[in-house]
């Protein structure tokens, strides 16, 4: 007897094993129609699994969250048949699920084309209409080898050649075609549906090495209906057009060149909303208790190594030998004995630092240690991406040293002023997760037991929901990790606080307790905005670049309508400067219309209108952007207004 409990509570018996389609077709005709796998003890597994012993099955459908991984897989294997049954000489090699839909890197000596991605998704539609069953057999490894060596599936041979001897080798077969995969998979093509997308064309090393062969990626989008794939794709368009690349160049805030891959060169409006962002989280991090410092750029290797850095980031670390004497006079040479410097890609060994030159005390704590740190990190070429990915960053970083007793009061606030920033920044839907000790990490398991237990009761004392995310935590200790969601629904990873006994023990960093010995302080790493430059570019795309009138870089531009009331302009220009207002001056002899439009373009937020009716009322036409009407005030009351709508919050 076979007894299955299902997610409602109710108990099924079945004299013996079942499938997971025959459950679906014993609880009803239409979860039997609807059923496209089960989730067998919380563990996802195809339809047609046998259940021999007593579980807990849930049936999964379209609308389970569950579902888009499976759909998402399947639009991978459907897209690769329809590549293979389309251009024969292509060989398959690895198609993963990747966030909003899946890839299949292809190795074949023509390239596609484009026009080629078409084709394509015609023929998987074709593939979803012959609904071709899904299978799924056990392969012996020589048995596997020698059916894809002989293929010429040389790639996928050689997935199997590095795969532990034990190992069952699962092959999926749909219609005449097959491939190497762990599952689970839908019961069949038609399953699928047809709310799936092709998307773009991509290069890529075999196995993410550059020193193999080049590949080409197929990315496409697959979601549970065609509602939710329209969706997603009005998403990418609008995406497009918020694109913080293109409104940079637009509105003249930074740009980036090859000669400096992965730094970013402000221009002065750009520059000028760091500065704006700056002040504002300075001035919220002198109210909340923080003390300000600055560190050394470059740490000797032995720094590092003490720190467990050298080990673990060493291949992300812009390296530079010391320099000695040499007696050539061309140039100075390496000994072999030179020390190793680092460029810092942290600050928080250099934190230690600090707190380690003075003799601490219970008492003194916590010490709340921040620092707009410039640190560089060696990421890929192929990772950068505008200023969302950069090789030179600056964070709004700081380290709190505190006891034990205190972890649970300061995280707690660490959160409260977290949410706080976010709100005045625009941003007020949050999801936070738990990420607790990866595999590759510093310290003792009961070290992490301690940290994790500490850092879970501190987000519960701060009343927000989480999710654990395993095996997602630092390098050193477990994080909370803050996702903010922006304007058109995208989410972004930016704040963090993570819990770390292991540095202070590394670095030898103690306070002189109560009890007047010495003991270790808890060091919570924390950020709200992450790196400055990476923000911004989401504080660009959330706004579509119309700052709000505090962070725009120019926030008024007075423009004549004739050139008799330039005198005018200018004293208005200087009243609103006066004031501490950014204000520009457009004199051109130029039609207002035009003015309008161009300084719209660039998201200029107040345009003060003058000609020779305002100059002698000693008025002006405020004008804003995206507005139809204006509105005509006296000067010094447009002058109040306008300056008090750009005050910074919480100034």
């Amino acid at each position: 007897m076979v007894a299955i409990t299902l997610p409602d509570g109710s108990v099924r018996e079945f004299a013996e094993s079942v499938t997971g389609a025959a459950l679906a077709a014993d609880i009803g005709p239409g979860l039997a129609k609807a059923a496209l796998a089960i989730r067998l003890n919380g563990e996802l597994q195809d339809l047609k699994t046998a259940i021999s012993s007593d579980a807990s099955v849930a049936i999964v459908t379209a609308k389970d969250e569950a579902a888009l991984e499976l759909l998402r897989h399947d639009a991978a294997h459907v897209m690769a048949q329809a590549v293979q049954e389309l251009y024969p000489d292509t060989q398959v090699t690895i198609g993963p699920v990747v966030e909003h839909g899946f890839f299949y890197d292809f190795a074949r000596d023509e390239p596609f084309a484009l026009e080629d991605l078409a084709k394509i998704e015609k023929r998987m539609r074709d593939i979803v209409d012959r609904d071709e069953e899904i299978v799924r057999e056990i392969w012996g490894r020589e048995q596997a080898i020698h059916y894809f060596s002989e293929a010429g599936e040389n790639y996928k041979a050689q997935i199997i050649q590095g795969l532990p001897s034990g190992d069952d080798i699962r092959i999926y077969k749909q219609g005449q075609w097959l491939d190497l995969c762990r599952g689970p998979h839908l019961p069949s093509t038609g399953k699928l549906g047809k709310a799936f997308k092709l998307m773009k064309l991509a290069g890529a090393y075999w196995r993410g090495d550059h020193r193999n062969e080049m590949l080409q990626r197929i990315y496409g989008t697959c979601w549970a209906d065609e509602k939710q794939l329209k969706a997603h794709l009005r998403m990418l368009e609008e995406a497009e057009k918020r694109d913080h690349r293109k409104l940079g160049r637009e509105m003249d805030l930074f740009h980036l060149q090859e000669e400096a891959q992965g730094s970013v060169f402000w221009h002065p409006k750009g520059y000028t909303v760091w500065l704006a962002l700056e002040q504002y989280i300075r001035r919220r991090l002198g109210v909340a208790g923080y003390v300000e410092v600055k560190t050394p750029q470059l740490l000797d290797s032995r720094f590092w190594e003490q720190s467990g850095h050298w080990s673990k980031f060493r291949e992300n670390m812009f390296v530079v030998p010391d320099e000695v004497p040499s007696t050539d006079e061309d140039a100075p040479v390496v000994s072999n004995d030179a020390k190793l410097m680092a460029i810092k890609p942290m600050n928080c060994p250099a934190h230690v630092q600090i707190y380690k030159n003075d003799i601490r005390s219970y008492r003194d704590l916590p010490i709340r240690m921040a620092e707009f740190g410039c640190c560089h990190r060696n990421e890929p070429h192929g990772a950068l991406h505008g200023l969302m990915r950069v090789r030179q960053m600056t964070q709004d970083d700081a380290h709190i040293f505190c006891r034990e007793d205190q972890v649970t009061k300061e995280t707690t606030a660490f959160c409260s002023l977290l949410q706080s920033v976010y709100h005045d920044l625009g941003f007020d839907e949050l999801e936070v997760k738990l990420a607790t000790r990866p595999d590759v990490r510093a310290g003792e398991d009961e070290t992490w037991d301690q940290a994790e237990k500490a850092l879970e009761a501190a987000v519960q004392a701060a009343n927000l929901e989480y999710e654990v995310t395993p095996g997602e935590g630092a390098f050193y200790g477990p994080k909370l990790e803050f996702h903010l969601k922006d304007a058109i629904g995208r989410t972004w990873q930016c704040g963090t606080i993570q819990l770390d006994f292991v540095l202070p023990e590394r670095l030898d960093a103690v306070y002189v307790g109560q009890d007047g010995e010495k003991h270790r302080p808890v060091m919570l790493h924390r950020a709200i905005l992450g790196s400055l430059e990476r923000f911004i570019g989401i504080l660009i795309e959330n706004y579509s670049g119309k700052f709000p009138l505090w962070l725009a870089p120019v926030q008024v531009v007075v423009a004549t309508i004739t050139s008799d009331a330039d005198e005018y302009a200018a004293a208005v220009a200087e009243a609103f400067k006066a004031r501490g207002l950014r204000v520009e001056c457009d004199i051109r002899n130029e039609k207002i219309n035009y003015k309008v439009r161009e300084h719209s373009h660039v998201k200029v937020p107040v345009m003060a209108v003058v000609g020779q009716k305002e100059a002698e009322a000693g008025s002006v036409a405020l004008r804003r952007l995206g507005g139809k009407t204006q509105e005509i005030l006296a000067l010094a009351e447009a002058v109040d207004t306008i300056s008090t709508e750009a005050e910074s919050p919480g100034s």
